[in-house]
Formats: C-alpha cells, sequence, structure tokens
C-alpha cells in the first residue's frame, strides 16, 4: 500500500513538471527600476471651497482621499488645521493607499484647512491641502433677529437651534412661499415654543400667510399666561367671514390691555401676505406687505409676566375661550425680534428675502403706488418734488399716483438705459393744466447762444407727454437718436376725451426700428426709428416734463397714474396686450 502511495506522488510530480514545461510561465523577480516622482494625492471630500451645513453646532465628517506611488508609499499623514488627525504607514498595497472613511467628529464653524502629505521609501514628499468652511445652521439677517422658523420640512428654529412641539397633528402646506414648504394648521393642532430669550420690553412677530377662512376666526400668534385674563403677553388672532378676514392683535400691559384692530385680508384672493406685527414702549402696529394698516396706543409696555411659552397656529391653551382656536391657514417663514421694526425696516426685510423678480419677460422697474412711491426692483424710493399724493382709487392694488402742480417724482436712471426699451402704465386723463409730461428721460437743458432762452434738448432719450384741452387730450412720444429727435404722433387715434374717459392702459416701445404708441393694447402710432442715445439722460421724471422738458409748457399732470413698468426690450403688441389683460 505504502508503496502505490509512493507512485501516485511521483505522477503527480511528473504531470506538474510536464505543465510547467508546456507553457506556464515560473514566478520572476521583475526590478522596481529608479523611483523617480513623489507620491500623488487626490481629496476626494471634502472638496476645495465646499461649505458644509448642519443643523449641530459641532459636527462629524468623513474624510476621502488617495495616495499613488510609483514604487512604495512609506507614510501618509492627515492634517486638519494644523493638528495631525490621521497616521498611516502600513500598507496592503504599497503603490496605492485608499481612505473613504477618515472620520473626525469635531468640527466647528469657521474656515477650515486640511491637508494630506505623503512621503516615499527614498523620503521624497507630497503636501496637498484644500480650504473649505463649516457654516451655522442660519447666521440671523437682521439686528435683533432672536428667531427663525422657515417651516422647510420641519418646525425648528435656526437661531435658538431647538425644534417645537408638536400639538394634535399640524402638517405642512406643500408649497412655500420661499423655500421648500410651509407651516399648515390642522383642527385641534398647533405648534409650541418656550419663550426664553424670546421676550423684552420692544418685539416684533413677521410672517407670510395665506388665509383660510375656515375656521372663521382663529389664533395665529399667541404668547399669553392664562385664560383668566389679557393683561399679559399678544395674542394675533382673525375672524371674519368666507369673504374677508380681520387681523387683529391685543396687547398686555399689566393692569389691562390695548386692542389693535388691524387690518382686512381678501380671501377670495389666494395670495400669499406679509404680516408683522411691531410692539414699541407707547404702540403696537400691525402691517400689511411692509405698509402700516392699524396702530393703537400702548399706556404702558408689553407685560410678559408669566408668558413661557408661544404658541403657533392657535389660540392655544390662553386664547381660546372664543373659538380662537386652530388655524387651517398656511404660514412661512416666521421671524420674531427684539425690537419694534419700521416700516422701513420691514420693507428691507422683505425685498432682501423675497426679492421682486418681475412678473412679464424684461421688466426692470415696477411702481405700483400701493401707499408708496418704491421701485419694487430695489426697494428704492422715489424723490418727491412738491406735494403729489394717492388717487384713492386703482386698477390693481391699494392705491394710484395723483398729480399735483408743481409736484412729480423722479428717479436715477441707473440700468434703464437700455438698447430697445418699453413702458406700460395705466392713466386717467384730467385735462387740467391743459398739458402736460407724463413720463420723461432726456438729458438736462441745452444753452444755446443762437437762442434768447434755455431749450430743452430733445436729441437724446424720450418724452411722453399730452397737450389739448377740456374736451380732446392728445399723447404724443419723442424720441433722440443722438443726432436729432422723431415725433410719434398720433393725431385722432391717440387722443381722449377727459370728459368721458376712465382708465386707459398706455404703452410704449422702441427697438426694432419703431417707436409704438399703444392705447388698451392698440397701435394708434407706428414710427420708423433708427434707435435710441440715452446720452445725458440720467433722470427719470413720472408726472411731469420738468425738469428736463419744460420749455413748452409741459409742467406737472394732475391726472392718475397707476402700475408703472419699464422693460429692457420692445415689447410685442401680443406681449402689451397681455400686460394689459393681467391687471383685469
Amino acid at each position: 500500500m505504502k508503496n502505490i502511495k509512493l507512485i501516485y506522488a511521483s505522477l503527480i510530480a511528473v504531470f506538474l513538471f510536464y505543465g510547467c514545461d508546456q507553457g506556464i510561465d515560473a514566478i520572476t523577480q521583475v526590478d522596481p527600476g529608479a523611483d523617480a516622482t513623489a507620491p500623488q494625492i487626490k481629496i476626494n471630500y471634502p472638496t476645495e471651497g465646499v461649505k458644509i451645513k448642519v443643523l449641530e453646532v459641532v459636527t462629524a465628517i468623513m474624510i476621502d482621499f488617495e495616495v499613488t506611488d510609483d514604487i512604495e508609499i512609506a507614510k501618509v499623514e492627515v492634517m486638519l488645521d494644523g493638528n495631525t488627525i490621521g497616521t498611516f504607514n502600513n500598507f496592503k498595497d504599497y503603490r496605492r493607499f485608499l481612505k473613504k472613511d477618515l472620520v473626525y467628529d469635531k468640527l466647528t464653524d469657521g474656515a477650515h484647512e486640511l491637508s494630506v502629505s505623503a512621503t516615499d521609501l527614498e523620503g521624497k514628499t507630497t503636501v496637498t491641502a484644500i480650504n473649505f468652511e463649516k457654516e451655522p445652521a442660519y447666521t440671523p439677517l437682521f439686528a435683533g433677529e432672536t428667531f427663525y422658523m422657515p417651516f422647510d420640512g420641519d418646525y425648528f428654529d435656526l437661531v435658538g437651534l431647538n425644534q417645537a412641539e408638536k400639538v394634535g397633528t399640524p402638517g405642512f402646506a406643500g408649497e412655500g412661499l420661499i423655500g421648500t414648504n410651509a407651516y399648515k394648521g390642522a383642527t385641534d393642532a398647533y405648534l409650541a415654543y418656550p419663550t426664553d430669550g424670546l421676550l423684552g420690553a420692544e418685539f416684533t412677530a413677521a410672517f407670510w400667510y395665506k388665509v383660510d377662512a375656515s375656521p372663521d376666526r382663529a389664533g395665529i400668534l399667541v404668547i399669553g399666561d392664562d385664560a383668566d385674563d389679557r393683561f399679559q403677553g399678544i395674542r394675533l388672532f382673525r375672524e371674519g367671514n368666507a369673504t374677508n378676514q380681520t387681523i387683529k392683535a391685543n396687547v398686555g400691559i399689566g393692569t389691562g390691555e390695548s386692542w389693535n384692530d388691524g387690518g382686512v385680508l381678501d380671501v377670495a384672493a389666494g395670495e400669499w401676505v406679509h404680516i408683522a406685527l411691531s410692539i414699541s414702549a407707547t404702540q403696537s402696529t400691525i402691517f400689511f406687505n411692509g405698509v402700516a394698516v392699524r396702530t393703537a396706543a400702548l399706556s404702558s409696555p408689553v407685560d410678559w409676566t408669566g408668558c413661557d411659552e408661544m404658541v403657533i397656529g392657535s389660540g392655544g391653551p390662553t386664547f381660546s375661550y372664543w373659538d380662537h382656536k386652530s388655524d387651517n391657514s398656511p404660514m412661512d417663514e416666521l421671524r420674531l425680534f427684539n425690537t419694534a421694526l419700521t416700516e422701513t425696516e420691514i420693507q428691507d426685510m422683505i425685498n432682501i428675502t423675497n426679492p421682486y423678480t418681475g412678473e412679464f419677460d424684461g421688466e426692470m422697474f415696477y411702481l405700483p403706488f400701493d401707499g408708496d412711491t418704491k421701485n419694487k426692483f430695489t426697494n428704492a424710493e422715489a424723490t418727491i418734488v412738491g406735494a403729489p399724493s394717492f388717487a384713492g382709487e386703482s386698477i390693481r392694488g391699494a392705491d394710484a399716483y395723483a398729480g399735483a402742480v408743481d409736484s412729480y417724482l423722479s428717479f436715477p436712471t441707473t440700468g434703464l438705459t437700455t438698447a430697445e426699451f418699453s413702458a406700460t402704465f395705466w392713466y386717467k386723463v384730467n385735462a387740467a393744466p391743459d398739458r402736460g409730461g407724463i413720463l420723461v428721460m432726456g438729458p438736462e437743458d441745452l444753452e444755446r447762444p443762437e437762442y434768447p432762452t434755455v431749450q430743452n434738448l430733445r436729441t437724446n432719450g424720450f418724452r411722453f407727454f399730452r397737450e389739448g384741452n377740456a374736451t380732446n387730450q392728445t399723447f404724443k412720444l419723442n424720441v433722440g437718436n443722438g443726432t436729432a429727435d422723431t415725433w410719434v404722433d398720433g393725431g385722432a387715434a391717440a387722443s381722449l376725451d377727459p370728459t368721458s374717459t376712465g382708465w386707459v392702459h398706455m404703452a410704449f416701445t422702441i427697438g426694432n426700428g419703431k417707436a409704438i404708441v399703444y392705447f388698451d393694447g392698440e397701435i394708434v402710432k407706428e414710427v420708423d426709428f433708427t434707435g435710441v442715445d440715452w446720452t445725458g439722460c440720467d433722470l427719470l421724471s413720472i408726472g411731469s416734463g420738468a425738469p428736463r422738458f419744460s420749455e413748452w409748457g409741459h409742467l406737472s399732470d394732475s391726472s392718475f397714474i397707476d402700475e408703472l413698468r419699464l422693460y429692457n426690450k420692445a415689447l410685442t403688441q401680443e406681449e402689451v396686450q397681455n400686460i394689459r389683460n393681467a391687471d383685469l
């Protein structure tokens, strides 16, 4: 038996030898060659300039890098901000080292430098460094901001870094005016949040709100002491019907209370409205879209005694006794402040967080005249000359411009002098005076010795104006191409009877080889024109020819103007008609 085993072993050896001899290569040593280059390093994460934003003040980061060498890696060292966080000198693959899971769990806010150093057997060293940042989850944008809850899928205050407590089953709207979502109330549901650090001698709450009239009354934001009286804290709430909802506030002053009857929201409009309640030591003010709608006096400052909880979306435990219970309305971008914000500060906040970008293609300037004279693109107020006022009526919105004797508005033309240009607005003509400037963008007056008086220079910019009598006013456009001026005079087609004409939508366009004037979307005059020259046109006048077009008495206009928009293109007739119809 033993002999048989030896025979088998001999046969196997023979076969193996034969196989090797028939084409299976033997293992041979290969000269690795000269060590020519230093190690190569690639940092996969974090990458240069990346900004890490998480809710935690201190967080962990997973570092991912790769080192290669032409011969053999001897040592790898990883440093963060000059401190070693990892050292490696034992490698399975001596030419390539992959590290995808180096964890550093003490990353704080601020700028950081990550460096990887690699050395080969001959001592050649490469260092690669990148810079990155860990940003706070949120840095307050405004002075005095103490609380910010964007409602983008959670109920987290990004200033205090605390989660609100849910009572019932509040939800989300599935849309947000800003961000990805908004709070959506539900029956018997609200959010509760501790007031530590939020209350002071002055206070402001601001948020976007889309009113839902069902139920017909509800609490919106309540910071109260108990349900026995209203002498402490605040109550912001709504009540009304399916058509109108009034936003009101009640403020406790320790020995009594103050009522602010607020303003009315149109339920059918279905629009997001910015609401703010500002409380100083002497008054409370409710704002809609940055405009004050009601102010109420306070005989003493607000008293916060015992007010340790804020309720969002309901009257809650301290203010539900008049059925001001849960609110089904969506709310977005809730901010609190330890100051009493002014109208200007609230408007600036709106403009910063939700800047106006235009409703129509090419729009670059918008003046709705809804209680102010601000260009919504920049939030810049017009320079007011004289004493213009508001009309008390409007095609769209809250109000319109009303001209007055020796009065007008002006803006600098920065950003408005484009190769093509259009203007649209609504206009209600007043024939007194019998002529007036409406819109002018022209250069300063030209003094020429051949003329006895100062002459308006019409070879640059444009002048849109009217002239006539008590029963007939003709509208004209004058445009300069740099060397001469062109008249777009529509005659009877571009005339209105002030005794019978109401609001008319007006537009003029300059570009594509034409200058065109429109009434209610229809062309009343079209003239070939080579192109406008804006040299010296640094001022836009609204409601007067002054100060750049006054030599023929085209001074202030007492007519009404509404929804003034300027565009960086020559609008088509279809676009003019669409803009007009959007306001109706």
